[in-house]
């Protein structure tokens, strides 16, 4: 089924996975999938920022994108990343995940855009680039990508372009922009639109007070996110929030500038869902003193939430 803009729920950013060596890592893509299937997850959104879209060749990219959508079936839905420098790699990437059978695309600005026009215009761009009849999410991440869209911004772009159906949020602060976008519904400015956010799910507790539909991130733990969003969806609030806050510490920890995805492969590895915790060069990496910091925050969150309390793992590194 394709995106809509009444999709909700947890859509879990995924790493794209890879061998020491650099080559893609096709088995763990395939556990990978099958570990947010079992969190409970919506969807999975490949070739996001941190699934290193850009060190990866054309085919490579296809590829990928196609064993997500081969290995996820009918159990989620998939979003595909098909931002690129150029309209043509962009159409190409769009058009072969959804003949694949993905749910739509997200599509991200260049930090080259400044004024509201070029950003308006680009988008406008895009969609004619790949083809109206792809849906597809906006993403918003002012912080990496320099480009900041106001929610009057956003709702331009959303109302000329009937197959944006999503909006990744991911502004810092960001809380306000949500109430802006969900009172321009109210007063009838703006169409039905679904609101998913990142941040590493940094801000996801009062996100989804604020009129969140659920949550697209890649924190390690998954299942915490979609417990998350259940309670708030739910009415139970505290719930809700005594569960983030034993996650919080290690949240934080993920979200740490160049240095979040190693942290997040490295509790991946632990958790034996990826062989390894490589990330093909150039790429960061993290330090004997780091990897005790994370397992000691891991202890920490074991004490709330048995589910952080790892044992030795050997499936992933067979």
């Amino acid at each position: 089924m394709k995106l809509t803009p009444k999709a909700a729920g947890t859509f879990a950013i995924a790493p794209t996975p890879f061998f020491e060596d650099g080559r893609v890592d096709d088995g763990s893509i395939d556990r990978l999938t099958d570990f947010y299937a079992e969190a409970g997850c919506d969807g999975i959104t490949v070739l996001g920022i941190m699934g290193e879209a850009p060190k990866l060749e054309a085919a490579e990219a296809e590829a990928v994108a196609k064993r997500f959508v081969k290995r996820a079936a009918s159990k989620m839905q998939i979003i595909v990343g098909v931002s690129s420098p150029g309209f043509a790699a962009m159409r190409s990437l769009a058009r072969a995940s959804m003949d694949a059978g993905a749910a739509g695309v997200m599509i991200t600005p260049p930090p080259t855009l400044r004024t509201d026009d070029q950003i308006t215009t680009y988008f406008k761009q895009a969609e004619e680039a790949i083809g109206a009849d792809i849906p597809w999410v906006l993403q918003d991440y002012p912080l990496t990508l320099t480009v900041v869209m106001t929610p009057a911004v956003i709702r331009k772009i959303v109302m000329d372009s009937k197959s944006c159906v999503m909006l990744k949020h991911e502004d810092w602060p960001g809380l306000e922009k949500i109430t802006a976008l969900r009172g321009f519904q109210k007063d009838g400015s703006l169409r039905e639109l679904s609101i998913l956010t990142g941040n590493g799910g940094l801000f996801l507790d009062f996100e989804m007070e604020r009129g969140a539909d659920g949550a697209m991130t890649g924190y390690a733990f998954p299942e915490l996110l979609v417990d998350v969003v259940n309670f708030q969806k739910n009415g139970e609030r505290d719930k809700a929030h005594d569960l983030f806050d034993a996650h919080l510490p290690l949240i934080r920890y993920e979200q740490q500038p160049a240095i979040g995805l190693a942290a997040r492969k490295y509790v991946l590895h632990k958790r034996g869902v990826i062989a390894s915790p490589a990330q093909r060069k150039p790429g960061s990496s993290i330090t004997v003193t780091a990897k005790a910091e994370i397992d000691y925050l891991l202890s920490r969150v074991a004490r709330f939430d048995k589910r952080a309390n790892l044992q030795p793992q050997s499936s992933a590194a067979e």
